[in-house]
């Protein structure tokens, strides 16, 4: 039945003319575009029915000021109208994104119904695809310095009129070209005796860390002060010779980019022998070389983390960006001098891990960052070594006093990270869960949607709203 049902769709392909394909997948395409111009609709009506004038700090749990209620959240330009900061969770989970993916969905949509209304009237129109105008969006909603009202319909005026005729990159140079002429339009040259557009600093020095190769490498972009730029390449071009002298087979481009990892461990222009102290500055007054700490985990068979292996070999997981790390580069970073390493004894995750009191010990709070990785919290991968540690059942303080059992033990089955955001989320609001297995989590929102979470990642295990068109379900636990 299976073989039958996946075979139906292919064979009405293959029936297809070539224009009739064309035509076909072109009526696809239509359908998206309009399928997404019609989220980004109702997430600016989702937005319209939680303004922070609907916060009643009255019907929410309160703990006494430690972990902050909830408060109106201004997520797109100016003139544009805050949420309530609660109601983002929400609608994240029901479409399977973030919080922070949800965020910035409702911040495009505000944006452009507000503060670029041309652009949102041809998306509505079907003339320019969503995933389009909300690039515009973010542009003007980041911009720096930040765009007022009036510039911010300017550059509408400015976009709208090429965004569906032009490529992305196009689109791209377009809007940052008509923001930045905006600001040097707009500036007073009173109060630079310099020529305005020097008030427009280009440089920066950025890390593309969303962008890794399989490799494990990532781009790193920088504009600079010419004298700045020149005296970096004659450190990289020495830097690279020396590697080569050292006996380095690699081609060149590889060893410049060694030698600059190297001027960032090594910061000739400051006093290593401060490198780790807990001080802010040292006796010269310079900032401290800080060090950088990394935490890597690899199986120990020989397949890698969770059996994966690659082509380049056995691959493991670094926490800092949840992102995959070779075991080579692991052995190349404990290979050089200035590296400590600190091998840490197995911690079996499935132990059951108790401690008297409220307060988490070091190694319970470990075993549980090993265990679920990041935030529990459906869809967040906020690393669990940042988050806060929950008791998921409330830890009573007066139980023992009052001779009760203990309904919330500091235990590792009763415990789960949670960043600060979804912690005051669970907190104030109607979220609540259930542990169902070791690392195992069962998620029901305010309007009765179910998720459950656990290592791998988020699923939905009821599609169907129990509380549909019903007020909010009582606040969630501490």
């Amino acid at each position: 039945m299976i073989e039958t049902l996946a075979a139906a769709p292919r064979a009405e392909v293959e029936d297809l003319s070539a224009s009739a394909l064309l035509a076909s997948i072109r009526s696809a395409r239509s359908a998206e575009d309009a399928a997404a111009a019609r989220q980004l609709d109702l997430a600016a009506g989702w937005a319209d029915l939680h303004p922070p004038e609907s916060i009643h700090t009255a019907a929410v749990f309160s703990d006494g000021g430690r972990y902050g209620l909830e408060h109106e959240e201004p997520i797109a330009g100016e003139g544009c109208p805050a949420v309530a900061e609660f109601c983002i969770a929400e609608l994240g989970t029901v479409l399977g994104i973030s919080s922070t993916s949800a965020k910035r969905l409702i911040g495009h949509a505000l944006e452009l119904r507000h503060r670029l209304p041309r652009l949102w009237a041809q998306v509505q129109a079907g003339q320019v695809p969503a995933w389009r105008a909300r690039t515009v969006a973010e542009a003007t909603i980041h911009a720096t310095p930040s765009l007022t009202i009036e510039a911010a319909r300017w550059v509408d005026t400015q976009v709208a009129a090429v965004a569906g005729r032009v490529g992305p990159a196009q689109l791209d140079r377009l809007v940052a070209e008509t923001i930045k002429r905006h600001h040097l339009d707009t500036h007073d040259p009173t109060t630079d005796p310099e020529d305005g557009y020097l008030s427009v600093d280009p440089r920066h020095a950025t890390v593309h860390d969303q962008d890794v190769h399989y490799a494990g490498t990532m781009r790193f972009e920088a504009e600079l002060d010419i004298a700045d730029a020149l005296d970096l390449d004659r450190a990289l071009a020495h830097g690279a010779e020396t590697l080569k002298a050292l006996g380095s087979q690699a081609p060149l481009d590889a060893r410049r980019s060694a030698a600059l990892g190297d001027l960032a461990r090594t910061q000739t222009a400051l006093d290593l022998h401060t490198q780790g102290s807990t001080a802010a500055r040292s006796k010269d007054g310079l900032p401290i070389a800080r060090e950088v700490v990394l935490h890597a985990h690899f199986d120990a068979s020989l397949d890698g983390l969770d059996g994966l292996g690659t082509v380049f070999g056995p691959t493991g997981r670094m926490e800092e960006g949840q992102r995959l790390v070779l075991l080579e580069q692991v052995k190349d970073w404990c290979r050089d001098s200035r590296t400590k390493v600190t091998v840490k004894p197995v911690i079996d995750l499935t132990t059951e891990l108790t401690a008297p009191g409220y307060d988490i010990p070091d190694r319970i709070r470990e075993q549980v960052i090993l265990r679920d990785r990041t935030c529990v919290f459906p869809w967040c991968t906020r690393p669990a070594r940042a988050c806060d540690i929950d008791h998921v059942i409330a830890y009573d303080h007066d139980a023992d006093a009052e001779g009760r059992p203990q309904p919330g033990p500091t235990v590792s089955s009763n415990l789960a990270p949670e960043c600060r955001w979804h912690h005051r989320l669970k907190t104030h609001t109607g979220w609540r869960y259930d542990v169902t297995g070791i690392g195992v989590y069962e998620w029901t929102s305010p309007h009765g949607h179910h998720y459950r979470r656990d290592r791998t990642g988020t699923i939905r295990i009821d599609t169907t709203s129990t509380n549909a068109g019903n007020e909010p379900a009582p606040p969630g636990r501490q």
